[in-house]
């Protein structure tokens, strides 16, 4: 499955958006990736996620991680393909905690994520296993849209979709974005 294939099923799916978004990160863009429209159809999640861990199946890891919410269902599947376990970090009190899982000193992990923008839900998820004495091997995610400014997780960073799409910061939103309200539809 190639890029056009993947964006072609966002499309199908209503889950890429265009409007006035405020994203996780805090930033603007007049597009929107909502996975999980297009995570809601089984088959969908199922194709996406084979090639996703065709991509990582290289990758030696004991388990699968995900962060709340959008990674969960991406992580599960994922985890699947590869016969991994999948474990999740969720939020508590606004940050990220791994509250119902316990990894063990030296276990190693793939990072899994719906989308990343700035990566800071993967990089606090990261942070979680090498606190608790795991070790992350890599990050996998469906749509990569950091542009130019691709993260820096420490460790290989595989996607099936890389998007230039456009953010802005607050106080330089085009005036076409600042005639609309910004609309959050994503993670809380």
């Amino acid at each position: 499955m190639n890029a056009e294939e993947v964006l072609k099923l966002f499309r199908e799916t209503d889950a890429l958006l265009d409007g006035h978004f405020l994203l996780r990160s805090g930033l603007h863009s007049r597009q929107f990736f909502q996975c999980a429209m297009l995570l809601q159809y089984p088959s969908v999640a199922s194709r996406i996620n084979e090639e996703l861990a065709a991509k990582v199946k290289g990758i030696a890891s004991d388990s699968v991680i995900s962060p709340a919410m959008g990674g969960i269902l991406v992580g599960h599947d994922l985890a699947r393909y590869l016969d991994r376990r999948h474990i999740f970090a969720e939020k508590d009190q606004g940050m990220l905690k791994i509250r119902r899982f316990e990894v063990r000193p030296g276990e190693t992990f793939l990072v899994a994520e719906d989308v990343v923008t700035t990566g800071s839900a993967v990089k606090e998820t990261c942070a979680l296993v090498r606190q608790a004495g795991g070790v992350v091997k890599a990050v996998a995610t469906i749509v990569d849209r950091s542009g130019d400014l691709t993260p820096d997780f420490g460790v290989p960073f595989f996607s099936l979709l890389k998007m230039e799409v456009e953010t802005f910061s607050a106080d330089q939103l085009p005036d076409d974005l600042k005639d609309s309200p910004a609309i959050k539809p994503g993670s809380k």
